[in-house]
């Protein structure tokens, strides 16, 4: 089980623009133009206190279109009432969509749908895909919507403070039993801004006594009869009307849009496209607020009003109300004195190389043609050893020539007396060791430590120096221009040209070195973490990614075949089953032949679009008792595999026949390594055809097979280790199963008598317990009514009270410091764990409980990968560790050496760290990862 980390916000953009063209209505922001601003104003400073306060990692803004939707199509009068849109508004939404695409925000649109659908469609599929999800609207019909992992987040308003609503607060402020019947809830009352007529003479309190008495609006039209007097008449005379007002009310998560994490993901602002419509608008304290720099020109003249911010908080205000305020100048290369020089002769290299000798300390940087250090070329490496001046070396793109000139700087770069200063210092190690130059030494990465510091950020180079040194490096962009096909490359550049951009990255990175250092020494733990667990960590890493692994195409080539063949197959026996060939993969086809012509069961589960449900949930309840529904779920799952995962990893073969995945060390808040192209930990491990995706990955040659050593169940080792709960460390002591002793005290039978019910109903406990689980959501994942769920959680607790303490004595801890702890010191700071909001307040205390423990694991794996790698290289040994997956470290190993390597490997995992709980590691050998793992 994994834990969301990735925080999405959905933006309801005309809900949001609304709000800004009202609170300045009665104060217009008047341009020196005459152009009305204040709509393009509020919209961006909300959009600045998502991005700046709740630091999303994902973010996108969802449009409506002016094409009618399938609500005018079953209701011709929706919205019909509607006042025509303002002029300010009109104007001002292009501006809007132009400030947001300069932002690198995606703008959602579609004909036939409404921004609602788009974001309850993206939210649906977010959630699934373990993000922590919050839609930016004050349209309180999202309430629909809200679940585990997503929320309802109503922004600042006339003086009120930011409100964030979960599943219980939106039960509670409708007064309701489920999310699902907000819709009935508008069914019945209707909406005057979107002219939904309802029933006639029902308001919300008298909507909300029905619904509690009869659950759906459906369910109320079939009673009428046992209502009395006007209420009555009114039910059985419009309560077709009910029902379609419902209809309308209800937002569709069905929408045909594809789910693609990437093109969320916030990279930041382009300032190429963003400053001109700031200049245009004068917008001189946004210009500040984002970029930290004066306007230009364009925008010296002041607006004629300067508004009222009646939109925001209180708190807001003070930042962003007088355009005027007076914001901190920022330095740039242009405002600061530097000397960067350009070195281009052997016997300038020898004279900086001679000087670099003699320092304990220096930064270096290299300049290379790809991100991907795989296959980067190195066209310049920079030097900087004292602050201010920066040397930058041109290196040829012809490979031997680049070699005799950056061998040159092999013996300082390789001199273990002297430490090495950079920023992501892996990628330069790794670029590096293709030019045979193998950098040793102490190191100081400001990426790693800016990490440690504040792992919830962001930590690129100009991210930190702005906020360190209060200073902006000069954009990637003003070199090679701005992203897309016409973006130059740094091997089309002359080094003069480079000089000054390669110079700064080396004197900035210097300069921050020695301010985070500052910063980290104050922290004693901090400072042992990086020394001991994550810089040690980044050589490993830099091995593993140069070595890869080998990839079997010719088992991919056939495997995708298989599956191809296995669906069209499965697709013939869903035909035959069905009686009648249609599309297995529209939800709406699918779900007439199941409910309408096969009709699997009475009362088939609608969306809130009114389709019937037709996913993983519904059909695997199904299965058992329906062969077609078993079917269907093989039909998906071989889709999914074949364009996901099979056809896409042949693609990402580098020409030594192997697959380097790029680790993140510095993404997820909780310590745990990422990987990137491919993401390893991605690979499907549930199913039987997924696993198989496994056997592609192989050893270097016949003479060689993968190791792979595994953890096993060491969250939960931890938990009890840090709960110092007898029972359970017994039972880990013992070798029991650990979830059938659960099963048996909270089941209360004896540990014989358990069945597998009663273990997988324990088994998911143990698991959600340290993942803040609650009644509602054990009841989800088990299916089982939440009052069971609510009774199986309190009899844990009974029979594991230490766990219980643990958990409020984190919580209590928490709420003193706003951080929890790893076993290595490493930090999460829960900021939101004092706040008034019960949804942001659970949500920190969640994470006050879990971070520790996952956090824990982390450290505990890298530790013992720095020890392992160690001791391979004492020993001078060929085996390679080539991959790290969750807790599993993958190894490729000569034959000759397996039987030390398996015994050392489990020795040095085993002992990473001290807990009162024995850790325990499982390890297989095989000629390919499957037969391994």
């Amino acid at each position: 089980m994994s834990k969301p980390e990735k925080k999405l916000f959905l933006l309801d953009a005309y809900a949001l623009i609304y709000r800004a063209h009202f609170a300045f209505s009665k104060s217009p922001r008047i341009s020196s133009k005459g152009i009305n601003t204040g709509v393009m104003f509020g919209f961006t400073n909300t959009l600045l206190e998502v991005l700046q306060k709740q630091k999303p990692t994902h973010i996108a803004v969802a449009f409506d279109t002016s094409a009618p939707t399938f609500r005018h199509e079953r209701y011709v009068e929706y919205k019909a009432h509607r006042e025509e849109t303002p002029e300010d508004i009109k104007t001002g939404i292009p501006i809007v969509k132009d400030i947001v695409r300069a932002f690198n925000i995606p703008v959602i649109e579609l004909d036939g749908y409404e921004a609602d659908d788009i974001i309850g469609t993206l939210s649906k599929k977010a959630a699934e895909n373990n993000f922590e999800v919050f839609m930016m609207t004050p349209d309180k019909d999202y309430g629909q919507l809200v679940q585990e992992h997503v929320y309802l987040y109503k922004p600042a308003y006339m003086g009120n403070a930011v409100d964030i609503l979960g599943v219980e607060e939106v039960c509670k402020k409708w007064d309701i039993e489920s999310v699902d019947q907000v819709a009935d809830m508008l069914g019945l009352q209707g909406d005057a801004s979107d002219n939904i007529p309802g029933i006639p003479g029902i308001g919300p309190k008298t909507a909300a006594k029905l619904i509690k008495t009869y659950g759906s609006v459906e369910n109320l039209v079939e009673h009428a009869d046992d209502l009395k007097g006007k209420q009555k008449e009114n039910v059985q005379n419009f309560g077709a009307q009910g029902i379609l007002s419902k209809e309308l009310a209800t937002i569709n998560t069905e929408v045909p849009l594809e789910f693609n994490e990437e093109d969320l993901l916030y990279t930041g602002p382009d300032k190429d496209k963003l400053q001109p419509i700031f200049d245009e608008l004068e917008f001189r304290t946004l210009l500040k607020r984002v970029f930290g720099q004066e306007a230009s020109s364009a925008s010296a003249s002041s607006a004629s009003s300067s508004g009222q911010l009646s939109m925001f908080s209180a708190e807001s205000k003070e930042a962003i109300e007088v355009e005027e305020e007076v914001v901190t100048e920022k330095s740039t290369i242009k405002t600061v004195a530097h000397e960067y020089h350009l070195i281009t002769t052997p016997e300038k290299r020898k004279e900086l190389a001679t000087y670099l000798k003699k320092q304990k300390e220096f930064c270096f940087d290299t300049e290379t043609t790809n991100i991907d250090a795989v296959e980067a070329e190195v066209v310049g490496i920079a030097f900087s050893y004292v602050k201010g001046e920066a040397f930058y070396v041109s290196v040829p793109l012809d490979r031997e020539q680049a070699k005799e000139v950056l061998n040159d700087f092999k013996e300082v770069l390789e001199d273990t007396d002297i430490v090495k200063i950079g920023q992501n210092l892996k990628y330069d190690i790794l670029v590096l060791k293709k030019y045979d130059i193998h950098v040793e030494g102490d190191i100081f990465d400001t990426m790693l430590a800016h990490y440690v510091l504040e792992p919830e950020t962001k930590h690129s180079m100009d991210m930190i120096a702005e906020q360190y040194l209060n200073y902006i490096p000069v954009p990637i962009s003003d070199l090679l221009g701005p992203k897309g096909k016409k973006q130059l490359n740094m091997k089309d550049l002359a080094p003069e040209e480079v000089v000054e951009y390669a110079g700064e990255d080396a004197d900035i990175t210097l300069q921050l070195k020695e301010v985070l250092d500052k910063e980290i020494k104050k922290e004693e733990k901090l400072a042992e973490l990086l020394d001991e667990v994550e810089y040690p960590l980044v050589p490993v890493l830099a091995d593993m990614e140069f070595e890869g692994v080998r990839i079997d195409k010719d088992a991919l080539v056939d495997m995708s075949k298989e599956l191809q063949e296995a669906s069209l197959k499965v697709q013939q026996e869903i035909y035959e089953l069905a009686g009648q060939e249609f599309n297995i993969a529209s939800p709406k086809q699918l779900g007439e032949v199941l409910f309408d012509k096969l009709k699997l069961v009475d009362k088939p589960k609608k969306t809130k679009s009114g389709q019937y449900a037709t996913g993983e949930e519904i059909l695997s309840r199904l299965a058992s008792e329906h062969e077609i529904c078993s079917k269907i779920l093989d039909f998906r799952e071989y889709q999914k595999l074949k364009s996901t995962y099979v056809d896409a990893l042949p693609k990402l073969i580098s020409g030594d026949g192997r697959v380097h995945t790029d680790y993140g060390q510095a993404v997820a808040a909780t310590g745990r390594l990422s990987s990137n192209n491919p993401n390893l930990q991605n690979i499907p491990i549930r199913t039987e055809k997924g696993r198989e995706i496994r056997k592609a990955f192989v050893p270097r040659d016949d003479n060689h097979v993968l190791l792979a050593a595994d953890y096993s169940q060491i969250e939960l080792r931890i938990a009890a280790s840090f709960a110092n709960d007898s029972d359970m460390i017994a039972a880990f002591k013992e070798g029991r199963d650990i979830h059938a002793t659960t099963a048996a005290k909270v089941f209360n039978v004896p540990v014989e008598e358990v069945d597998s019910n009663m273990r997988r109903k324990a088994k998911e406990v143990n698991f959600g317990i340290i993942y803040g689980i609650s009644a509602f959501g054990l009841s989800q994942n088990l299916n089982i009514p939440r009052s069971e769920a609510s009774e199986i959680i309190q009899s844990y607790f009974k029979e594991f009270p230490s766990i219980r303490e643990y958990m409020d004595d984190c919580i209590e801890k928490a709420r003193e410091k706003e951080y929890v702890e790893t076993i290595r010191g490493r930090r999460r700071y829960l900021r939101d764990i004092n706040s008034k909001n019960a949804t942001m307040r659970g949500y920190a205390e969640r994470n006050a409980i879990n971070a520790p423990i996952q956090g824990s694991a982390a450290d505990i794996i890298k530790i013992a990968m720095v020890k392992i790698h160690q001791w391979l290289k004492d020993e001078g040994l060929k085996t390679k560790m080539i991959m790290q997956v969750h807790d599993e470290l993958v190894f490729d190993v000569p034959k000759d050496e397996l039987e030390v390597v398996r015994t050392k490997v489990i020795e040095l995992m085993t002992s990473a760290v001290d807990l009162e709980v024995p850790m325990e590691v499982e390890a297989g050998v095989g000629d390919n990862w499957l037969k391994a793992h």
